[in-house]
């Protein structure tokens, strides 16, 4: 298995990297757990010049690493690599119909094992709706290699730049799937922080796409954590450079999530909209009328 967050900070502080969590939060949303991909970073780099060397610069250790590990993991690597391509473009997942019909794949098993192959594999990872049946899962990439590699190493020339991308658009929507993704992995971590680490607890995904005609509002929730003492934590997870900071217009959009939440699902359960982010929600009177409960990075690292 990866390195969690913690192990990570562990085994880079053995080698040397004194690197604060935000800079090791970077990396493991480039490079994930994997020893392999840690062992590469340097004592005296910044993530953004390990992620340089590592990933854009020749030879560097991960420049073939994505098509060397697909197609030495499967047989037949070409859906593989096609479905993964897709989920990597959908910022918040795919349904099975969806990669059939974005990949022009067959309904048939061959599909479903494929999905399955990636998910034990832990290339992806299928999510239950919130009230739905298993088969409207929605499937994401929660292999932070691969996803870093689709949107920025695919497509580089040997003059391409971590700090550079950082400071462009596509930047801001990698971040925010994989600072997802990397809180995914940290479930246990997440319901430590909120204090029910002894509270059983089921984690899904929800959405409600109205129909084309309709006025009514549509509404997206990162994370959904149900558990058994009639409450619910409607998480939003934001990856930012500091605190973050909930405007009028983004109070608005929440208070809408929450509100179209219980009105689709009619849950008589007490919400708690919660924001996870990397280092907490500012105070002013938006988060304090709507924020429950507020983590932080450090929180994935305990």
């Amino acid at each position: 298995m990866p390195f969690s967050l913690a192990e990570t900070e562990t085994y880079l502080k053995s080698k040397g990297c004194d690197l604060d969590r935000y800079q090791i939060l970077q990396l493991y949303m480039v490079l994930g757990g994997i020893p392999q991909y840690l062992n590469a970073v340097k004592k005296g780099d910044s993530a953004s010049q390990s992620i340089d060397k590592i990933c854009f610069k020749k030879n560097g250790l991960l420049n073939e690493e994505f098509d060397n590990i697909y197609n030495s993991l499967f047989e037949m690597a070409d859906n593989h690599i096609k479905a993964v391509r897709a989920l990597a473009i959908a910022q918040k997942g795919l349904t099975r119909r969806d990669i059939i019909e974005n990949c022009g794949l067959s309904s048939g098993g061959r599909t479903t094992t494929m999905l399955d192959e990636l998910e034990q594999s832990g290339f992806i990872k299928s999510s239950k709706i919130y009230d739905k049946e298993t088969k409207d899962s929605i499937y994401r990439i929660i292999d932070e290699f691969s996803l870093f590699y689709l949107k920025f190493m695919d497509k580089a020339d040997q003059g391409t730049h971590w700090a550079r991308i950082s400071e462009g658009a596509s930047y801001k929507i990698w971040s925010g799937m994989a600072f997802e993704s990397t809180c995914l992995k940290h479930i246990s971590q997440i319901k430590s922080g909120l204090g029910i680490s002894d509270k059983l607890t089921m984690e899904s995904g929800w959405r409600y796409v109205p129909p084309k005609a309709s006025k009514e509002n549509g509404a997206q929730v990162d994370l959904l954590i149900d558990r058994d003492d009639h409450c619910i934590n409607i998480c939003e997870i934001k990856f930012y450079a500091g605190e973050f900071s909930i405007n009028k217009a983004y109070a608005a959009e929440l208070q809408q999530k929450i509100d179209v939440f219980r009105g689709k699902t009619r849950t008589k359960k007490t919400l708690f909209l919660t924001l996870i982010s990397t280092y907490g929600v500012k105070d002013n009177s938006h988060a304090a009328a709507l924020v429950k409960k507020n983590l932080t990075m450090d929180v994935l690292f305990d």
